[in-house]
Parts: C-alpha cells; sequence; structure tokens
C-alpha cells in the first residue's frame, strides 16, 4: 500500500484503486478532538488498502464535510452538502484518465447526503466509483463508546477521559425530530449522543478491526445499491 501522496506519477500503476477518506472537522463531546471521524476514516482506509494490496493508493483524506448539525460548538469547520458534492465530482473527474477505481470510505453520517448525489452522478457519467460505511453509529451515535474506544486504540493521546461524560443516549429515532430542527446542540449540551465513560483501547482494537472486516466483504462483493454504496452480497 503507497500513500498517493507519497507516489511519483511515472510509477503509478494504470488503472488503479484510490481509496478516499472523508472524515470531517467538527465536536466530538468534550473528550474527543475535532479530527476523530477523519482519523478513524484513515485508519480503515489504510488498513483496507494494506488488505487489498496490489494497486491500491490511499488518497488524502477529505477532512472537511457536511457538518451543519453541530452548529453552536466552537470549532466547527464544515463546508456543506453543495460544496461537498461538488468537489467529490470534480476529484473523481479528475481522476478519469488514470484511476481504474475509486471508492469513497466515510466516516461522518452527515456527509451521506452529498456523498451519495456525487457517485450517482458520476456513475450516471460512467466512472467505476463507489463508497462503503465506517458504520461507526452501530451501538451509539457520536463521541460514545465505540468512537471513543477506537480513538483510544488509535491515538490515546488525544483522548481526555478525565472529561468524559455521557450525552443523550436514545435511539435516533427518538432523537432525530429534534435533531434536524436544533442540531445536536438542542439534544445534547455536551455534544455527546452516547456514553463514552465505558470505553477502552482493547474494544476499540476490536471495533476496528470489525468494520474493516465488514468494509472488505463489502469490496469482494463489488455490488452495490441504489446509493452507490458497496454491499456484501449474501456472505454473512
Amino acid at each position: 500500500m503507497t500513500p498517493l501522496a507519497r507516489a511519483h506519477w511515472p510509477t503509478l500503476a494504470a488503472d488503479c484503486h484510490v481509496l478516499v477518506p472523508i472524515g470531517s472537522t467538527e465536536q466530538h463531546g468534550p473528550h474527543l478532538g475535532m479530527g476523530t471521524d477523519t482519523a478513524i476514516a484513515v485508519a480503515v482506509t489504510d488498513r483496507l488498502a494494506a488488505r487489498i494490496g496490489g494497486t491500491a493508493y490511499v488518497a488524502p483524506p477529505i477532512a472537511f464535510g457536511a457538518s451543519g448539525e453541530h452548529k453552536g460548538f466552537p470549532g466547527l469547520m464544515s463546508i456543506g452538502n453543495e460544496a461537498l458534492e461538488l468537489m467529490l465530482v470534480e476529484l473523481v473527474r479528475s481522476m478519469r484518465d488514470w484511476a481504474g477505481e475509486v471508492t469513497f470510505v466515510n466516516a461522518h453520517g452527515g456527509n451521506l447526503t452529498a456523498l451519495t448525489a456525487a457517485v450517482a452522478r458520476m456513475r450516471t457519467e460512467g466512472h467505476n466509483v463507489r463508497w462503503l460505511p465506517c458504520a461507526t453509529e452501530e451501538v451509539d451515535l457520536h463521541a460514545g463508546h465505540v468512537e471513543t474506544s477506537i480513538m483510544l486504540h488509535l491515538d490515546p493521546a488525544a483522548v481526555d477521559m478525565g472529561a468524559a461524560e455521557v450525552g443523550d443516549t436514545r435511539a435516533l429515532a427518538d432523537v432525530l425530530p429534534t435533531l434536524m430542527a436544533q442540531g445536536v446542540i438542542g439534544v445534547s449540551a455536551n455534544g455527546v449522543l452516547g456514553d463514552p465513560t465505558t470505553a477502552t483501547a482493547a474494544e476499540g482494537e476490536r471495533l476496528l478491526e470489525q468494520i474493516v472486516e465488514k468494509a472488505l466483504r463489502r469490496l469482494a462483493s463489488g455490488a452495490v445499491d441504489e446509493r452507490g454504496c458497496l454491499v456484501a452480497g449474501s456472505r454473512p
């Protein structure tokens, strides 16, 4: 696996596979850094590329996403849906002459509107592009047990467990109306949707490997749904 940023153009394999991590810059509670989503996207992408091998390259991460729901918390840097969609479209178009396939690896749920629209547009133009999720929201929604555990594994110095606080632990369906109307701050004053106090580095290692394994099954299938998202097919 070669980081694309360190590759020399004469050495790039023809019709190579480029994996592009997408994160965000936004609050992750009082205990996690603004770059949490980006760090997780990069970690998953690096591990995927290493397991794929061959001519897989990891692109520099997209660290600014659509994070308007975090308005009201200091540190937010969001470019919104329209700008993100255009960025993804133009990135794929710029790779048309040398990349055989492009896979976006997304670690922020707020990016989905722009991501699915961009991928649909690019596939209509004939590009071999798809995306897959890091799916950290399967246990809790934001800055809770999952993300905190993964960051304890990846970068423990960036986690302040002394500042970790329980946030709103309700399911997405229960908080979604308020979340849509008022943003995260209307649901959780500390910005946490979950319980980070139970997080451990060992759990983070296990969860990260689980995410990578699921992503590998999606890649192996090669099948995409109507959103351009890779699916695992009939495999468990």
